[in-house]
């Protein structure tokens, strides 16, 4: 009998898949990542579209990770959850899903840098977890180590000792992420170089331009201000190759003016435009000035980001470090000037809403030289967060209807230009305040009707002090 329902149970009992992420939270996070070498920790929300679609990777990179010899741990925190709102606050988690690498007991902290598909996760995290640098002992190892189409430092050395070595081990840890490393003692065993040498030295191998490079300063930072200058192309290509993606987010978070040419490669003068423009790039590349060569047909994501149309074609666009847009459209290299762009959608013939519109081509008439003080939402059409918070915004802008000194307003930061460097946009949804005294502040608090309301409240300047403050300006101007 016993035996029938036993039989019985186990047929009709469902089976569950063991999970190998494991669920921290703030009753064991601390306890946990003290005890690992190495963790990686997801921060994620559960409604969070990118968050579901990296679910199952992020399981079966968890899996192959358990049965290495020692296993690496993945691991996962619903920052949705209010009994976890004080670990997502001590790590500043601003955006879901967000990856972070925990080190010796979490007293080294890092941010997750690579791609988040299975394999891409497993990789990342085997190199991250092994040596920051491997001893070139063959040509074998070098061979494996350096390859054709990534980038790669070699540190070759007399000994393994004193403080140029040092040096290099630290720089090898701090880069790891970015970049792979690798020491010896024998240069011989490398595959491009000369082979003498009287001094440690760095030796660069990457797979464009003059494929190799060598330095001799072996102070850290003079050596990743070296590493992060030689990695970059002359002239980064930006096509269907997904080895140049690469060099392609590197030219995009680059600090640098940017100076891009987007064509059709396959076009009759294609060739003459490349030529002519590496010309143009080797002449500026040290002065502050990234190049990129876009291929039109491949390129549609940085299209739709810039505003641009495949008809404007041979175009160029120049971006200089504080946002601001210049565009050529058609051009040829005979004509030097580059008009300045800016990205907009229509200005709106009716702006009767609550909310206001704001677009690229009326930023700077609607908030920067406003008289008003304007609370401004940048948002993107598809975050859910900015679609709740539209509600929130309404009912604060009819609550201050009668107030003609503040005016509330939003903008599609995805499909509109403005000035990068007074507003910093990270994530959506961002808002900022500009008093009618022109003071921008950040608004860093709950996305609550109270505490925004409450926040305009104190920041706001009466039309009275806006005015005295007017005045007092225009007098001593007459005094001068």
């Amino acid at each position: 009998m016993w035996f029938y329902v036993l039989s019985f149970c186990l047929a009709v009992s469902p089976i569950v898949a063991k999970e190998f992420v494991l669920t921290l939270g703030s009753g064991n996070f601390s306890a946990v990542v003290s005890r690992q070498k190495f963790i990686v920790v997801e921060f994620y929300a559960p409604r969070c579209g990118h968050c579901k679609t990296l679910y199952a990777e992020y399981e079966k990179a968890a899996s192959i990770l358990s049965r290495l010899d020692p296993p690496i741990p993945l691991a996962k925190v619903d920052s949705s959850n209010e009994v976890n709102i004080g670990i997502t606050s001590q790590y500043e988690i601003k955006a879901f899903p967000t990856l972070k690498v925990f080190k010796d007991g979490g007293k080294v902290i890092q941010d997750y840098k690579g791609s988040l598909d299975a394999q891409g996760i497993v990789d990342y995290v085997k190199k991250l977890s092994g040596p920051a640098s491997l001893e070139i002992k063959s040509t074998e190892d070098a061979s494996h180590l350096i390859g054709d189409k990534k980038i790669v430092v070699v540190g070759v050395f007399h000994e393994f000792a004193g403080e140029e070595f040092e040096n290099f081990m630290v720089l090898a840890e701090k880069l790891r992420s970015k970049y792979e490393f690798g020491h010896t003692l024998d240069v011989k065993l490398l595959p491009l170089g000369e082979y003498s040498y009287t001094r440690p030295f760095l030796r660069l191998f990457k797979p464009f331009d003059e494929l190799f490079v060598d330095f001799k300063d072996l102070k850290v930072d003079v050596m990743e201000n070296f590493i992060e200058e030689a990695s970059i192309p002359v002239v980064t290509v930006f096509d269907k190759d997904p080895n140049n993606y690469p060099y392609v987010i590197k030219f995009f978070n680059s600090t640098n003016t940017k100076a891009m040419l987007f064509m059709n490669f396959s076009g009759e003068l294609a060739d003459t435009f490349r030529s002519n423009f590496r010309e143009v790039a080797e002449q500026y590349r040290r002065d502050g000035i990234s190049f990129l060569l876009g291929d039109a047909e491949n390129t549609q994501g940085a299209f739709q980001y810039y505003g641009l149309r495949s008809d404007q074609v041979p175009l160029i666009i120049i971006q200089n470090k504080d946002g601001e847009k210049y565009m050529k459209p058609k051009i040829d290299f005979k004509d030097r000037k580059v008009s300045a762009y800016k990205k907009s959608e229509p200005i709106p013939t009716e702006n009767n809403e609550a909310v206001k519109v704001v677009v690229g081509d009326n930023f700077e008439d609607t908030i920067l030289n406003s008289p008003k003080n304007v609370l401004l939402e940048f948002y993107a059409p598809w975050c859910e967060q900015c679609k709740k918070l539209a509600s929130i915004l309404d009912k604060i802008a009819l609550s201050l209807k009668t107030d003609t000194n503040v005016v509330i307003a939003k903008m599609d930061a995805t499909s509109n230009d403005y000035p990068m460097a007074k507003f910093e946009v990270k994530s959506y949804p961002t808002l900022y305040f500009k008093s009618a005294r022109g003071m921008i502040f950040k608004y860093q608090g709950h996305l609550s009707k109270e505490d925004i309301y409450n926040f305009i409240e104190t920041n706001q300047d009466t039309s009275e002090s806006a005015s005295s403050e007017q005045r007092e300006a225009e007098t001593s101007k007459d005094e001068l």
